[in-house]
């Protein structure tokens, strides 16, 4: 039987800069590849496959534990690009480690297992990608898993609105997160906006660049 590896482009420990869980240490697997190509993304130096390694589970897993800190988040690029993230998870959930994976909602969910806590960035418009946003995937969420928004500006703002309304978003999870674009949207006037509309969501900075700077990318 061949051994099952992914291509990873990058392994590192750090503080959970984003999600409900921001603030916790966290060990971060970058996998490399990515199917789409968001205008706002922080992370293009892992769109493509070649900007990564491969390796084993054996050897992540071991790396986990190395790490010694019991959340792990499998990011990218994009996760559920390769065949065996779920397999990447299954392992790391034997190990009693708690496991998320951040996905662009583009790819099925049910590829993974339930236990693993599902990150959907649901794309807006200005993203250019909001186009493949697979609404299916809303549908096997539970109340542990999160939907992130990423906000440029007030379309995109309107267009989270609308998206939680019609799929009737607050009621699959309460974890539903509004996060300013990085140097595109004063995180003020987006709390503005939430703040005269009240929708049943989350303001999410990215703490990792306010520690480090704007160049850290920790998820």
């Amino acid at each position: 039987m061949p051994v099952k590896q992914l291509i990873v482009n990058e392994t590192f420990l750090s503080i959970q800069g984003e999600s409900t869980q921001a603030g916790r240490l966290c060990f971060f697997i970058r996998l490399a590849g990515c199917n789409l190509n968001c205008g706002y993304c922080d992370t293009d130096y892992a769109r493509d496959t070649e900007s990564g390694t491969a390796m084993t589970i054996a050897h992540l897993v071991s790396q986990a534990r190395l790490a010694k800190v019991r959340l792990v988040e499998i990011t990218g690029g994009e996760p559920l690009n390769q065949v065996n993230t779920a397999a990447l998870c299954e392992a790391l959930l034997d190990e009693d480690i708690e496991v998320m994976v951040e996905t662009n909602g583009s790819l099925p969910l049910s590829l993974l297992p339930p236990a693993v806590r599902k990150i959907v960035d649901c794309k807006t418009p200005s993203s250019g990608m909001d186009e493949y946003n697979l609404y299916d995937n809303f549908h096997i969420l539970s109340n542990r898993d999160e939907i992130k928004f990423v906000i440029c500006d007030y379309a995109d703002y309107e267009f989270a609105l609308a998206v939680m309304e019609r799929y009737q978003l607050a009621g699959k999870t309460p974890n539903i997160l509004f996060s300013p674009a990085w140097g595109k949207l004063d995180p003020k006037t987006l709390a503005g906006w939430m703040l005269a509309d009240l929708p049943p969501a989350r303001l999410q900075l990215q703490i990792h660049k306010l520690i480090w700077g704007p160049d850290k990318c920790s998820v």
